[in-house]
């Protein structure tokens, strides 16, 4: 049975693949090969799970009742594996809220061995990374609240990161940057973004003021979002400029020490309320330019504040750590 939660306003649906194939979808049973054909279930699993009921959608949502679909665990104990499928049928390589909600539903599930940490791998097609993705989790419990430290290991930086070609560069901080041309085009305040690999790729602009943070709803109006999915999405949905397999996009402003404001726009899915690979790699790309020190660091999203961890080691980020917590909704 498919089940919906939500991790600080991210929303995904988990349904086992037994479900799946349940419902005529024809899903291999081994996690790398349901990966790499893709194409042939993927649709199908979203419109299945993630569509709303003929006359419930509310008006000015999203096309979809959820940012994704979670497909796991193909197996009964641990290391789990799972999918991670955008709403326009692709795959994700991590998602730190996505990972979050498995490891809920694992635990409701009663599959979590109590008090243990646990290995999930993300399974994907994206030929410029490694598949399966492997993030240690393990439940924990931050200033009351009951949730799971998500190790994504140590970050990469720079356009080589994220496959990225035909950008420009920019000083800032005593820091050389990126200077990605079809974003400061759309608003001349983007034209310093700091590439970063959490996992997945990530672009963050970083910029001075909050009236130049886009909000959810200017990411949808029809000029700027047809501008971002272009950049953010690989084709044939979106041109793969800067970053043929796209790339996540970030901006972040400094609101006070140790504290980061952030907008998301995910490739494959939009403008959404929070993500947890996105904070990650906001929090990695504060560090670099000297926004904050190694430690705790508070990422706000307009879905919720996300504990970042970030630890140094002769002067480079040697680990980033996400704290989540999710809900059953319904």
């Amino acid at each position: 049975m498919a089940r919906m939660y939500d991790a600080r306003g991210n929303i995904y649906v988990v349904v086992a693949p037994e479900d799946l194939r349940r419902k005529g979808i024809a899903l291999h049973e081994q996690a790398g090969q349901a990966a790499q054909t893709r194409e042939a279930w993927a649709l199908a699993a979203v419109e299945a799970c993630c569509s709303w009921a003929p006359g419930t959608q509310p008006p000015g949502s999203k096309e979809h009742r959820s940012d994704g679909l979670l497909v796991g665990p193909f197996q009964s104990s641990h290391p789990f594996d799972l999918l991670i499928v955008n709403t326009d049928g692709t795959l994700a390589e991590r998602s730190g809220n996505g990972l979050t909600i498995f490891s809920q539903a694992l635990g409701d599930q009663g599959l979590w061995p109590a008090g243990e940490a646990c290995l999930l791998r993300v399974h994907h097609d994206k030929a410029d990374g490694d598949s399966p993705g492997e993030t240690s989790v393990k439940p924990a419990q931050v200033e009351g609240v009951h949730g799971f430290w998500l190790d994504l290991g140590k970050p990469s930086f720079g356009p080589g990161a994220v496959s990225a070609h035909g950008v420009g560069s920019v000083a800032f901080n005593g820091r050389e940057l990126s200077h990605v041309q079809p974003l400061s085009s759309l608003n001349a305040a983007w034209g310093r973004s700091q590439f970063a690999r959490v996992g997945n790729p990530h672009c963050v602009t970083l910029v001075e003021r909050a009236d130049e943070l886009p909000s959810n709803e200017q990411m949808r109006e029809p000029g700027l979002s047809e501008g971002l999915t272009r950049i953010a999405y690989a084709m044939p949905t979106g041109a793969g400029v800067p970053c043929p397999e796209g790339v996540n996009l970030q901006w972040a402003m400094l609101e006070s020490e140790g504290r980061i404001v952030a907008r998301v726009f995910e490739r494959g899915e939009g403008p959404t309320a929070s993500s947890g690979t996105s904070a990650s790699a906001v929090a990695c790309a504060a560090w670099r330019v000297g926004w904050v020190a190694a430690g705790e660091v508070k990422i706000v999203m307009p879905g919720g504040t996300a504990p970042i961890l970030l630890e140094e080691m002769d002067g480079e980020l040697s680990r980033v750590s996400l704290f989540g917590m999710a809900r059953l909704m319904g």
